[in-house]
């Protein structure tokens, strides 16, 4: 059935700006807009459902496109020790961080991970929150990746969210695998990913070239099967030293290249050229303490593409909110709050490979969208946390969030 939601102020996004419509009005029919633009230009359609929207200033559905949503246990004792001085480096080297979380999440059973990310998810549901990624990692085998991505898609079927599954299985080395890098690179290549990509689990590959993690020759040994399976490739790359993973991501046309601390303008140049968006994960830097920021003029001055996401994880992002990031982008990397929402929307879409149907307010796009209670845009940036009241829609129907976390 066709709605037309009237009565508000528009933020549409497209083209990475606000581009705003005053006194706009939105017709979807079904899980499609059909027409946007101001309310006294709308078609006419005759019969239809109107939508009072009271003044609200309209946005696309944020999009978080880098999460850690699914594990097991958390990592605040590391949180502690950080505090008092011991580096990330230091406690992954002795077996905690990343190692840590993948005993928690192999002893959980599929339905605890379910359950504690279902509550995860409907924390970002309620701030605005439509579309998600999900990344693996933490299993480190075939069984308990299988699990995790398992997980994710539970989630999309579950909840009103669009949900995407990225296999991270190149995230660290398991402990069988001790001091055997290539070999379980070979594992991941040569058994895991053909078979989760074989059972419809995989939306996405990414892999964690760092020093902590894998080199470049092993990153691109998992881009060339990923490939080969039809998969598209994301990094984590240049978060802790420069290891020039960006420009191997651009090379096979990564979607996305995220962290990116330690880039260096041959990275950003690289990327302009292949499309691929740079993913900037402003919670881990505030809880790292890092005091490297990304380059954001060389992003700027080459047209790289600048997503935001939450990185949500039990270790160095304990995120809840996709909003609070925009603040911090804002205040750490000084990030304007039109590029801020353009990072958890249309930029955010492209980091997934949805921008033709995601990440703004056009015709022809899914009708994802929220109704803001605020005086400006840039109110979505300014406020430090809380509630904004707001109306979720997602594929042209209101959400009742309430009823869901019931």
């Amino acid at each position: 059935m066709k709605k037309l939601w009237q009565h508000c102020h528009a933020a549409t996004m497209a083209g990475g700006k606000y581009s705003v419509i005053d006194d706009a009005a939105i017709l979807t029919d079904g899980a499609r807009i059909e027409w946007i633009g101001p309310r006294a230009a709308a078609p006419d359609i005759g019969e239809c459902e109107r939508v009072e929207l009271d003044g609200a200033w309209v946005t696309p559905g944020l999009i978080d496109c880098h999460t850690h949503l699914v594990f097991g246990g958390d990592r605040s004792g590391e949180f502690e020790e950080r505090l008092e001085g011991v580096s990330y480096a230091e406690i992954a080297a002795r077996g905690g961080g990343i190692a840590s979380t993948v005993r928690a999440t192999r002893e959980a059973s599929e339905d605890a991970l379910f359950k504690a990310a279902k509550t995860r998810a409907l924390g970002l549901l309620r701030e605005g929150v439509t579309t998600l990624e999900v990344k693996s990692g933490y299993g480190l085998d075939l069984a308990n990746e299988r699990k995790m991505l398992a997980v994710a898609r539970r989630l999309g079927e579950a909840l009103p969210l669009t949900v995407r599954a990225t296999c991270l299985a190149a995230h660290a080395l398991p402990p069988e695998y001790a001091n055997r890098a290539d070999d379980y690179i070979a594992h991941i290549c040569d058994e895991m990913l053909p078979a989760l990509v074989e059972e419809g689990l995989v939306d996405a590959v990414d892999a964690f070239c760092e020093h902590i993690a894998f080199s470049t020759e092993q990153v691109e040994r998992v881009f060339r099967c990923a490939r080969d399976l039809g998969v598209p490739v994301k990094v984590h790359a240049e978060q802790l030293s420069s290891l020039h993973g960006s420009s191997l991501a651009a090379r096979y046309r990564a979607l996305s290249a995220d962290h990116l601390e330690y880039m260096t303008e041959d990275d950003a140049i690289a990327m302009a050229q292949s499309g691929t968006v740079a993913v900037l994960l402003p919670g881990a830097f505030y809880m790292l303490r890092e005091t490297q920021l990304p380059p954001i003029d060389a992003l700027r001055r080459h047209r790289v593409p600048i997503a935001l996401a939450s990185d949500l994880n039990p270790g160095t992002s304990p995120a809840l909110s996709l909003r609070m990031m925009l603040n911090m982008a804002c205040t750490l990397f000084r990030l304007t709050p039109e590029e801020a929402l353009a990072g958890v929307t249309l930029h955010a879409a492209k980091a997934l490979g949805l921008h033709a149907t995601h990440g703004s307010l056009e015709a022809g796009k899914t009708a994802d969208f929220v109704a803001w209670r605020i005086g400006r845009p840039a109110e979505l940036s300014y406020w430090l946390g809380g509630a904004l009241p707001n109306r979720v829609v997602r594929g042209g129907a209101e959400v009742d969030i309430e009823r869901i976390a019931r």
